[in-house]
């Protein structure tokens, strides 16, 4: 072997010897949160009648759990009886070991349960959308929420990971939900034919789904459900359904949303707009900055491409991510590394 090449050779196996191997990435890391205490007026934790419930899934591999672990944070602070919430979170079984360790030692005092959501459980009905970020697997956990979480969880309010909530989230838990399933802010206002294509409205069959319903728009991202109801119903099977119609006429392109309006649209329980304040993430193309809805509000939701934490970190923040980056629990690497 030539001498030049040997160098060569020598000075590039010492490189890579020198780099870590990829396992030994770092990994996320978060200040620990405070400890939230209930208020005089609490019931004892535990009491099963006054626990509130919240659902949401916790990806150990994107910058989601950033959001997430915001989200939670926000609901301790503004509760009055943080020591009665109960958080259920689903997450990839590989993920598990981590994410315990993660939610332990950021919220040591959360009462929490991790359960199992195997992506093999929908990856087969999952048709492609507008925006790679709507295809994950987890996007479609809520649909199996009834499956997952055991049945003495009759109620649950689920929350997607891009929000905060800036009020007492018992507000949102206690609201009544007669007799429908499911409740959730609507906006009647928006065009609500503009979420499926032009070959779902021509064909008779499927325009005929909203036939004597009075459909209006509702966001996926927070929602009351009725477990029991849920359950009894079958209504994971018939969102099922439609993403195999999906699969095989391609009659809408928007993720997981579509689904829950053909089911549930028309038949929702109305929810004050203050619990949705929603889209400041802007559209699914462009992510541009956007302005709250008029009214007063409860919870800020970064639907849409433009997340907060991404913006901030860009140094290209738009005016509302500077309401969210208060709970951002995240440790920079450059303010905790030694290296």
């Amino acid at each position: 072997m030539p001498p030049n090449i040997h160098l060569l050779t020598t000075t590039i196996t010492t490189i890579l010897l020198l780099l870590p191997p990829h396992s030994a990435a770092p990994h996320p890391q978060f200040h620990e949160a405070p400890a939230f205490r209930n208020g005089k007026s609490c019931s004892p934790p535990h009491n099963n009648s006054t626990t509130v419930h919240i659902a949401m899934t916790l990806d150990y591999s994107t910058p989601y759990l950033r959001g997430s672990i915001a989200a939670v944070l926000s609901v301790l602070q503004h509760s009055t009886c943080p020591e009665n919430t109960v958080f259920h979170f689903l997450a990839n079984p590989h993920h598990h070991p981590n994410l315990r360790k993660t939610i332990a030692s950021t919220f040591p005092y959360l009462q929490f349960h991790l359960y199992t959501f195997n992506p093999a459980t929908v990856n087969h009905l999952i048709s492609s959308s507008i925006r790679r970020a709507l295809d994950q697997p987890l996007n479609y956990a809520r649909i199996y929420l009834a499956d997952l979480l055991p049945p003495f969880v009759t109620r649950i309010i689920y929350l997607d990971s891009d929000l905060i909530v800036v009020d007492d989230i018992a507000g949102l838990w206690k609201i009544n939900l007669n007799s429908r399933v499911l409740g959730a802010p609507e906006y009647c206002h928006a065009n609500f034919s503009h979420y499926f294509t032009a070959e779902f409205w021509s064909n008779p069959f499927f325009a005929a789904t909203f036939k004597n319903r009075k459909p209006c728009y509702f966001n996926t991202g927070v929602m009351v459900i009725d477990l029991i109801k849920w359950r009894k119903q079958g209504f994971t099977q018939k969102l099922e359904y439609w993403m195999r119609i999906q699969k095989r006429y391609r009659i809408y392109e928007l993720g997981s949303l579509p689904p829950f309006l053909l089911v549930f649209a028309g038949n929702v329980e109305g929810v004050e707009h203050r619990w949705n304040q929603h889209g400041l993430g802007g559209d699914n193309l462009e992510g541009l900055c956007r302005d709250l809805h008029p009214g007063p509000v409860s919870l800020l939701h970064w639907s849409g491409k433009g997340k907060p934490w991404l913006r901030l970190d860009a140094k290209r923040a738009c005016t509302l991510d500077n309401l969210w980056a208060p709970y951002d629990l995240f440790r920079h690497e450059s303010l905790f590394s030694d290296t």
